[in-house]
């Protein structure tokens, strides 16, 4: 039975953007060939984090959304362990509330897009 997960990871700032590009392709893929189903992905760009973590105090943080079998999630955090770009992870799996929660998220932020990107007519203004 396939079930919905959210996961965040955090990759080292050091890295130039076409290496941090290639950290994000490499999860996508992983979670896609194993029979997985990305519902929904985000970049957050470069953030501070709350405390240092390898004597960084900064980050590239992507998120994913996605639908996989609950075996999957052990494989994807032994990747993460093992790639040395990962500083931080983390994946929960997203009951009801969560899913629907985010699915308004998403659809909030794009209308709110969407309203940005309108040109101002004369009518309106």
């Amino acid at each position: 039975m396939l079930k919905q997960y959210e996961t965040v990871f955090i990759t080292t700032p050091v890295l130039s953007d076409s290496q941090v590009k290639e950290a994000v392709k490499k999860y996508r893929d992983f979670i896609t060939d194993n029979n997985g189903m990305i519902v929904y992905e985000e970049d957050w760009g470069m953030r501070k984090l709350a405390y240092p973590i390898q004597k960084k105090t900064t980050g590239f943080y992507y998120l994913i959304e996605f639908r996989a079998e609950p075996t999957l999630i052990a494989k994807l955090e032994v990747q993460y362990r093992r790639d040395e770009r990962i500083i931080r992870y983390l994946t929960f799996s997203m009951d009801k509330h969560a899913v629907e929660y985010a699915e308004k998220r998403r659809n909030s932020a794009k209308k709110a897009g969407e309203q940005a990107e309108k040109p101002i007519t004369k009518s309106e203004e």
